[in-house]
């Protein structure tokens, strides 16, 4: 059996944001994901669309699987470098802002017949 994967790699959202999108797909068949994150409203559900997009076109082009007998077997967000920037407050005090990234991994297996 073999692990297609895919990496999201320094996207722009936070890992906690992102996670809320890729718990509703975990488990689910591949075309089911696609078809849930199409109308998922939050900001993080297109890029992990696409991310799952990609993984499906490279199972069906380099294995030869079939995107019927795919299914999401594991998905997790991690957090990636946090760009710090400079915000300066009242009284000459410092307010720091945090734009978080995160990185987006994706394993699909074949289901059993």
């Amino acid at each position: 059996m073999t692990d297609i994967r895919a990496y999201l790699r320094f996207l722009p959202i936070s890992a906690q944001k992102v996670r809320l999108v890729v718990d509703l797909v975990r488990g689910k068949d591949a075309n089911e994901a696609l078809d849930l994150l199409r109308f998922v409203p939050n900001r993080a559900a297109q890029p992990v669309l696409k991310l799952l997009k990609s993984a499906v076109a490279n199972a069906e082009e380099n294995f030869g699987i079939s995107r019927d007998d795919l299914y999401v077997a594991t998905i997790y967000a991690d957090e990636a470098p946090t760009r710090k920037w400079r915000r300066f407050g009242a009284r000459g005090r410092f307010k720091p802002i945090l734009r978080r990234s995160s990185h987006v991994t994706v394993i699909l297996r074949e289901r059993e017949a």
